[in-house]
């Protein structure tokens, strides 16, 4: 399945029914942290979880954490592309992810696309190592 880049934020929820409407809540951390704005209007996908889904039991709890809040969009060790977006107080790149979350990647650059790994995950940021700049591989 493709994800939008325009996707603002992902959580399990009950569909009921209200009178002769179905309703669907949107966690009120969502809305706190920015995703989402009461009054716009937003594109809905509802996507059944079934017995077929990977067999992950964190599709049960959905995607907050102890605390209620929302999960990070990245995990310890994963490897993704970024592009750095900004430079944080201290000169480090940032690049968001789903939600906005932020990856600060040291030693980058704005407008750079780089593979990192995630080193450090916590709830409202993460840090990526870059293993492999793009600009490197047009100069080899």
């Amino acid at each position: 399945m493709e994800i939008s880049d325009k996707l603002l934020c992902l959580f399990n929820a009950e569909v009921t029914v209200d009178d002769d409407e179905y309703v669907v809540r949107v966690p009120t951390s969502e809305v706190e942290h920015g995703s989402v704005t009461p009054g716009d209007v937003y594109r809905v996908a509802l996507i059944e979880r079934g017995a077929s889904d990977d067999g992950d039991d964190t599709a049960d709890t959905g995607t907050a954490d102890a605390t209620g809040g929302p999960q990070p969009p990245v995990e310890q060790g994963e490897i993704r592309y970024v592009e750095i977006e900004d430079l944080g107080k201290q000169g480090d790149g940032i690049a968001r992810v789903e939600r906005g979350y932020v990856i600060i990647v040291p030693d980058a650059e704005v407008g750079e696309r780089v593979k990192i790994e995630v080193t450090q995950v916590k709830s409202n940021f993460a840090v990526g190592e870059i293993i492999e700049d793009d600009d490197e591989d047009e100069a080899v």
